[in-house]
This record gives structure tokens, C-alpha cells and sequence, in this order.
């Protein structure tokens, strides 16, 4: 053992002997050296390695970012594609809607213009009546329009006897002077309606209120038909009997009030009616 302890001391002594103290130094520092370039490339490579990994995971998020935002480019073109056929859609039905104001509010006025050029005649046909027919008592005849229709009520005292659909000579001067307006206005047509009192008629021939309304039309008619040339197709007689009283027939003014004979004056509706349809057709070859 200690034969073995002296040959390695011995060996140590040769080499240290064998180099130099000075050589020993270098080596040692330029081991000392790589060390440290060692070490500093080992920090380094674990630096680029984080920067590396940190690279990556951003590149992965810039990645799912991108298609995200390649999906939502899509969407956008979608919708914007369907936004520009909706709003191709939405200018034609709103251009139609348009037209189709135009058209309504061209009726309207053609409807309107019917109308006013309706109630030109009307007004021309009570001032008409009121121009002949002004010298008699307003009691004995009145004249009024009640919505668009002309109504010319007439006192039986100053047509027809008590009880009695014969009509009085002197009657023929009123009924002549309506006949003039009427001929005047072929374009009008006109109901002859008679009214009674509610006291019931003991008068032989004659059954009843109704009977003798009717018969006192019918008179009125004939008169106008064959002394004044009122066209008959434009005539219409009509009795109403006591069931559309003016007034209470309790008293003797109110059953007089009652008598009457009245004559409602008509447009002709068909005419009427034709005049709003050449207007609703003029406007609509107007908007075309």
C-alpha cells in the first residue's frame, strides 16, 4: 500500500515537472473561457427557445384570428349581397307602392271632380225650381236637397180635393212649371211619391191610405207624361201612405202637414257611375 501511494506521488511530481507553471495557467483560463462562453450560449439557446415557443403560440392565435376573420369577410359578403336584393326589392315595391298612390289619388280626384260636377247640377236644379216655383207660399211647397237629392214636397190643397186623387185644374200651373225644370235636364229621372194623414178613407172606390196615395201619384204622373211631355221612362210613381209623417197627426196642421204629394229628384246613377269609370279609365291610360 504504501509502495503504491509512493509510485502515484511520484507520478504527480513527474508531471508537474513535466509542464510548465506558466502553460498550466493558460489552460486553466481558457478552460475557465469555454466555460463561460459555454454557459452563455446554454442562457442564449434557452432564450431562443421561450422566444421560439412564444413565436409559435402567437403565430397560432394570428392564425385562428385570420380564418375568424376570412369566416366573418364572408358573412359580410353574404350579407351585404342580400342587403343589395333587399334593397333592390325594396325600391321596386316602393316604386310600385308610388304608382299605385298615384293611381289611387288620380281616382280620387276623378271620384271628386264627379262628384262637385254632381252637386253643380243639383244646385242648378234647386235654384232652377226656387226661380219658378218662388211666388208660392212656403207652406204650400218646399224645396230642399237632403244628402245630394233634390225633394220638392207639394200641399195636397193646392193638387187634390179631400179624399180625392182627381187633381185640380189649377194644380196644372204648378205641375207645368215643374215639368219646364225637368225637361230642362234630361239627364235626371225622378220618383212622384204620395203621403197621406193617418185618418182612415171612407171614400167609395178608393180602399184605403195606401190606395189613395198610389192613385194620387199615378196621377201626377199622367199629368206630367201627357200635358208637359215628361218622358214616362224617367218617371217612377210611388205611394208611402201615413207611415212617413212630417208631423204629429194629432192635430189638424199636423195631418195637414202631412198631406203631400212629394217629388224626389235622381241623377241617373248609371250616368254617374259612367262618369267615374271614363275617369278611373283616363287616369289610368294617364299613368301608362
Amino acid at each position: 500500500m504504501k509502495k503504491t501511494s509512493l509510485l502515484i506521488g511520484l507520478c504527480g511530481a513527474l508531471l508537474v515537472s513535466c509542464v510548465s507553471s506558466k502553460k498550466y495557467a493558460e489552460l486553466e483560463s481558457l478552460q475557465q473561457s469555454t466555460n463561460d462562453l459555454l454557459n452563455a450560449a446554454t442562457v442564449k439557446l434557452n432564450t431562443c427557445d421561450d422566444e421560439k415557443a412564444n413565436a409559435l403560440a402567437s403565430l397560432a392565435s394570428m392564425e385562428e384570428q385570420l380564418e375568424f376573420f376570412k369566416s366573418n369577410n364572408q358573412d359580410l359578403i353574404n350579407n351585404l349581397g342580400n342587403l343589395t336584393t333587399l334593397s333592390q326589392k325594396g325600391a321596386e315595391n316602393l316604386e310600385k307602392s308610388l304608382e299605385s298612390l298615384k293611381e289611387k289619388d288620380s281616382r280620387i280626384k276623378n271620384l271628386r271632380d264627379a262628384v262637385t260636377r254632381k252637386d253643380s247640377v243639383t244646385l242648378a236644379l234647386v235654384t232652377s225650381l226656387k226661380g219658378v216655383l218662388g211666388n208660392l207660399a212656403d207652406e204650400d211647397i218646399e224645396i230642399n236637397v237632403e244628402k245630394g237629392v233634390v225633394y220638392v214636397s207639394i200641399s195636397d190643397k193646392l193638387l187634390f180635393r179631400s179624399g180625392s186623387f182627381s187633381v185640380n185644374a189649377a194644380a196644372k200651373e204648378v205641375l207645368g212649371k215643374v215639368a219646364k225644370v225637368i225637361n230642362d235636364k234630361p239627364e235626371l229621372e225622378f220618383m212622384v211619391e204620395g203621403h197621406t194623414d193617418n185618418v182612415p178613407i171612407k171614400v167609395e172606390g178608393t180602399e184605403d191610405n195606401w190606395d189613395l196615395s198610389v192613385r194620387r201619384a199615378t196621377s201626377i204622373v199622367r199629368i206630367l207624361q201627357k200635358d208637359f211631355g215628361v218622358a214616362p221612362e224617367r218617371m217612377t210613381a210611388a205611394g208611402r201612405s201615413q207611415y212617413v209623417p212630417l208631423a204629429d197627426n194629432d192635430t189638424s196642421t199636423g195631418r195637414a202637414k202631412n198631406r203631400r204629394t212629394r217629388i224626389v229628384v235622381l241623377p241617373k246613377l248609371d250616368q254617374f257611375y259612367d262618369m267615374i269609370n271614363k275617369g278611373m279609365e283616363q287616369a289610368a291610360a294617364a299613368s301608362n
